[in-house]
């Protein structure tokens, strides 16, 4: 699986979250300063991880900014991207069932590494309802 991590600082919990997304044996393409930008603000981050995930160049993305706001509302912007803003496992799954979300973000701030992990383990542990299939497509078509 490829997987998309961005984030517009390089933290310990951008670190723990790529080597854990790598532990799993995933194919991770960092964007920001996780990836060695020196400097890259939450609105091109969210941007070009939302281009990444819509144009297929990844299955899914992981984003954060300081509170995850910005960088889902950026990465939404793009057509095809159902970035979620997630605090707990619980809200993860529920983005991925009920939305098929196809990137999780985390703020920065609030977010635990051990967090962060049960995020993940939902998120890839979880499809998307096929019964929610007519009302996701309504996200795209207005």
């Amino acid at each position: 699986m490829k997987v998309v991590l961005g984030s517009d600082e390089r933290t310990a919990l951008t670190d723990a979250v790529a080597a854990d997304l790598e532990a799993r044996g995933y194919d991770v393409t960092l964007v920001g300063p996780p990836g060695g930008d020196e400097k890259a603000e939450w609105a091109q981050v969210g941007r070009r991880v939302g281009e990444l995930v819509a144009e297929d160049e990844t299955d899914t993305g992981v984003l954060f900014c300081w509170t995850g706001t910005g960088a889902s509302i950026a990465a939404n912007k793009v057509p095809g991207v159902r970035a979620a803003l997630c605090t707990d496992a619980a809200t993860a799954a529920g983005a991925r069932t009920w939305n098929d979300a196809n990137i999780l973000v985390m703020g920065l701030r609030l977010t635990s590494a051990e967090l962060a992990r049960e995020m993940l383990d939902a998120w890839f542990a979880t499809d998307a309802d096929p019964s929610e299939a007519a009302n996701i497509a309504r996200l795209e078509t207005g």
